[in-house]
């Protein structure tokens, strides 16, 4: 594949983290996340799982900024995503997990509502369009990361599958 393609994939990623559609990813798209996790599954701000949930969001936030926000203005424009985050991510899409981790396991423990340790395919699916994922690709994303088939969704099925999309091979 082509350098100019890997970046048109990459920078369709993009509007996956732009959860308020104004043209660069901050903070404030990594909360709203959060936010509508929490609001979605009803617990509450105060709540650990809420506290671990923004707590994971901004611990995403900043490992992203560290890696994209070339100017430092708090702000990752496109351009940046794909320059400074992707590039640096491509030949190791470990990093990518290890930044996220904190956030999705703190979004499985939301979704896990009876407590079991995992998220159900439901709830999972659920996870995904409050991300903003459409609900015709959320289901069979969802049921791709059951690779045990025991109907529910772990952080060891997971981050490898977020990090595999967000640092899509060459």
């Amino acid at each position: 594949m082509v350098s100019s393609e890997y970046e048109r994939r990459i920078a369709d990623r993009f509007a996956t983290f732009d959860q308020d559609g104004n043209g660069y990813i901050d903070r404030e798209d990594f909360y709203g996340a959060a936010k509508a996790l929490l609001t979605e599954f009803a617990v509450t701000a105060r709540s650990d799982k809420g506290q671990a949930l923004y707590g994971g969001a901004e611990a995403f936030w900043q490992g992203m900024a560290g890696m994209a926000d070339r100017d430092g203005d708090q702000r990752i424009t496109r351009q940046e995503f794909v320059n400074g985050a992707v590039k640096r991510l491509r030949d190791n899409p470990d990093r990518f997990a290890e930044i996220a981790r904190p956030f999705l396991h703190a979004a499985l423990d939301v979704a896990d509502t009876d407590g079991d340790g995992a998220a159900t395919i439901e709830e999972a699916g659920r996870v995904l369009k409050c991300l903003g994922v459409p609900e015709d690709i959320a289901g069979p994303a969802v049921a791709t990361l059951d690779t045990d088939g025991d109907g529910k969704v772990g952080e060891a099925e997971v981050i490898p599958a977020f990090a595999r999309y967000f640092t899509v091979p060459e």
